[in-house]
């Protein structure tokens, strides 16, 4: 899927992510010159973080991102890292640690979601920040379950399903692509399935890996709400 990613996410609101980010750190912790990004992807908001003047590592379990994250950024001081967030070895001592664009519903257990989320209070010097967002469990329960999505373009077309997975509250997106080759449309499918958690049960994660829970707002407002489809958590060593 890396391949067709980025033409897939041409309209993500990114700047609306580092918008964001810039505004909490400069109510929360304005002296922030280091941060890691978790699920980095192919590196959209984490070389706007760097042009914006921080200090960025990407982290990524998928290789072919990397490499894609890596061709944008010839230059600059980006650490780009092949690494599982629920494994993560030798980073430490960051000021801030962000996780976007629903990196964090594609950890499917609670167990495992701990683990990330002690991994990035080990990680983090105190007092640092750890800022990400979740898809909220109405948007996949009232926007995603049972929906069908598809969009076709010159040079790529897709299907995209999304069906209840086998646990409570996850979803199973099955996407078909196809890709223009030359004169023919070449076929591949990807599955990727997402859990979405309540605002309560990430607060008690978040708490009992020993971060304090500073606000949560949602849709790129930090207005302290949380009826929106993508929920902001930020949370303090």
């Amino acid at each position: 899927m890396a391949e067709v990613y980025d033409q897939l996410m041409a309209d993500a609101p990114y700047s609306e992510w580092v918008s964001l980010t810039q505004k909490i750190i400069n109510q929360y912790h304005p002296d922030i010159q280091s941060i890691l990004d978790l699920g980095c992807g192919t590196g959209e908001i984490t070389c706007r973080l760097s042009e914006a003047g921080f200090q960025l590592t990407g982290v990524d379990l998928s290789e072919e991102m990397l490499s894609l994250a890596a061709q944008k950024s010839p230059g600059t001081k980006i650490n780009w890292l092949h690494q599982d967030i629920r494994e993560l070895k030798g980073l430490e001592n960051f000021d801030c640690i962000v996780s976007f664009c629903d990196v964090l519903n594609y950890i499917t257990t609670e167990e495992d979601l701990q683990r990330v989320f002690k991994n990035a209070y080990h990680s983090l010097t105190d007092s640092g920040l750890f800022i990400f967002d979740v898809h909220s469990l109405h948007h996949i329960q009232d926007h995603l379950l049972g929906e069908t999505f598809a969009e076709v373009y010159d040079d790529i077309s897709y299907i995209w399903l999304c069906d209840p997975g086998d646990m409570n509250d996850t979803v199973v997106h099955d996407l078909t692509f196809f890709l223009q080759s030359e004169d023919v449309y070449e076929r591949f499918d990807e599955q990727h399935v997402q859990r979405g958690y309540s605002v309560s049960e990430i607060e008690r994660q978040i708490t009992s890996a020993g971060f304090q829970l500073l606000n949560i707002c949602s849709d790129f407002k930090l207005d302290g709400s949380r009826d929106g489809d993508r929920l902001f958590f930020i949370c303090q060593k």
